[in-house]
């Protein structure tokens, strides 16, 4: 009986082991079917009468246009399909200047994000800015 247990519980640690490894080696088994909230948050000071106007949408969904004012938040849900190709594009428009991105790709941003499985964006007069955590951001790009 104990030798069972033993060899249970190896088998245990094993699995666990591989499927943290999987997770950490970036295997796409672990993407597929995952839910992911996406969050857009405009992210500019003393705009308050000038909005930033977002369109996103996928294949798949069309989610419509915003007009965010600062500090606002415009998210949704992302599952990833069984192909792993989940696309959300967005445009952003502010004082002239438009800028498409790609708000969400599964490859990209499925690891990125997985930890919370919530996916940050700060949108600022310099650029875009990304989180997997809304704590620690980093610059994606800039506008231009």
């Amino acid at each position: 009986m104990k030798t069972a247990f033993i060899v249970f519980l190896l088998a245990l640690c094993l699995a666990s082991y591989v499927l943290f490894m999987s997770v950490e080696e970036r295997s796409p088994f672990f993407l597929l079917g995952a839910g992911y909230d996406v969050h857009i948050t405009n992210g500019f000071t003393n705009n308050s009468s000038l909005p930033l106007v977002i369109w996103c949408s996928s294949q798949e969904q069309n989610l419509g246009g915003r007009a965010l004012q600062e500090g606002d938040d415009f998210s949704w849900r992302v599952k990833a399909n069984v192909w792993k190709n989940s696309l959300f594009v967005c445009t952003m428009k502010w004082d002239g200047v438009r800028k498409r991105f790609e708000a969400f790709r599964v490859h990209r941003d499925g690891h990125r994000c997985a930890l919370f499985k919530k996916c940050f964006w700060l949108v600022k007069e310099d650029g875009f800015y990304f989180s997997g955590d809304g704590v620690k951001w980093k610059k994606d790009f800039s506008w231009s």
